[in-house]
């Protein structure tokens, strides 16, 4: 078969850009004898690293890269779209997969077509997640247009596809349930000493205990709850934890709330313990997961929750959501909370912060159930899904 893949969301730094990443080069791995033809921007095409030579790139000029376009304040130019709409034909493949809605372009009529749907947070919560009516607007027009010329709805957990159904009425039979996993970067320190090299080049000091938060800065993600419960936890515990804020706090997908948080943390009165530690490749993030106490997905839902299993990947416990797949994906591995509950967040943190037999308990049954989660895995059930949708 010839496969098309968008490539474009490729670039995105959160984890629409990790899932493509990952599962489209293992997809390829998978089927030799397919021929995949990859759409990219410029910044996408830069990023890509085909793992076969015979993979087929097919640059499209777009006049601003799709992955920050497609921000929620953002505006996607008809002119640009049309030429991705266009190469598409042009190429004429037998199926098209997309590996997330973010950055669905009008594909031509008729082409058979996958797509990847993460979660149905914007629907659940457009007030925490798009930026206006406009805005609003835009992405609904999207998300029907992808859910119309798809033929099947690729997703990352079963919680995801209950949503997409309740949500989005997109019937059950039509979506099929992948998974994501940890990248290769993300492991257990070989010991303490070599954590404690690596943290202290990104700013900590001996001595430091932390928790880690990894992710977006968007009203959803609730990260002013975990603000206060990490207030409460510092004015009980001498010395008091770090809080480890790591994201990029501009060009989101959608709107970011880094003011509020900010003036969240001085009116707790935590500016010395709180660092915005901004964007981190995974090769220095993967120290400041191993070396925490926990790290905290407080948000008020996940599609999957990536960075806790990414986490988990390091030996760490997680504190996370239940309004997620979390509780089941890394069962025994953390606690689990209601979204944005400060008082179920702070507790979590006092017992993991004070009991450290519970914490490395956690850690190690954490460990186990990141390392049953493989990228190869997903990509079986994602090439599956092209091919039954290219029948």
């Amino acid at each position: 078969m010839r496969i098309g893949v968008d490539l474009t969301c490729l670039a995105n730094n959160r984890g629409y850009g990790r899932f493509t990443s990952e599962l489209v080069p293992a997809m390829m791995d998978l089927a030799p004898d397919d021929t995949f033809v990859c759409f990219a921007d410029d910044l996408a095409a830069r990023r890509f690293r085909p793992p076969r030579d015979d993979i087929e790139v097919v640059r499209v000029p777009q006049a601003e890269a799709p992955a920050t376009a497609a921000a929620a304040g953002g505006y996607r130019s008809p002119v640009d779209m049309w030429r991705l709409t266009r190469a598409v034909w042009r190429a004429r493949v037998d199926v098209f997969f997309s590996p997330s809605v973010y950055s669905y372009f009008p594909l031509p009529l008729g082409q058979r077509a996958v797509v990847t749907v993460h979660d149905a947070i914007a629907e659940r919560f457009p007030e925490y997640t798009l930026t206006g009516p406009r805005a609003r607007l835009f992405w609904r027009m999207k998300v029907w247009l992808a859910l119309k010329q798809s033929r099947l709805v690729l997703t990352v957990s079963d919680f995801a596809a209950d949503d997409i159904v309740e949500f989005l009425g997109v019937p059950r039979s039509r979506i099929r349930v992948t998974s994501e996993a940890p990248a290769a970067a993300y492991q257990p320190s070989p010991s303490a000493a070599a954590t404690a090299e690596a943290v202290q080049a990104l700013g900590l000091e001996p001595g430091d205990r932390w928790f880690v938060y990894l992710g977006g800065f968007n009203p959803h993600k609730h990260v002013d709850r975990l603000i206060e419960a990490h207030a409460r936890v510092a004015r009980q515990v001498d010395p008091a934890p770090k809080l480890l804020l790591i994201g990029s706090v501009s060009r989101d997908v959608f709107h970011s709330d880094h003011e509020r948080l900010t003036a969240t943390v001085e009116r707790e009165g935590t500016g010395a313990l709180v660092s915005w530690m901004g964007y981190q490749p995974d090769e220095q993030a993967r120290w400041l997961h191993a070396g925490a106490v926990a790290t905290v997905l407080p948000s008020a839902a996940e599609g999957f929750g990536l960075p806790a299993v990414e986490a988990a990947a390091c030996g760490t416990p997680v504190i996370a959501t239940t309004e997620s797949p979390l509780p089941q994906l890394l069962d025994g591995g953390g606690i689990f909370v209601p979204p944005g509950d400060v008082d179920a967040i702070a507790a979590a943190m006092l017992r993991l912060l004070t009991d450290e037999t519970m914490r490395e308990a956690m850690g190690r049954v954490a460990l186990d159930r990141a390392r049953a989660l493989t990228w190869d895995a997903s990509a079986r059930t994602a090439l599956a899904a092209v091919r039954e949708a290219a029948r």
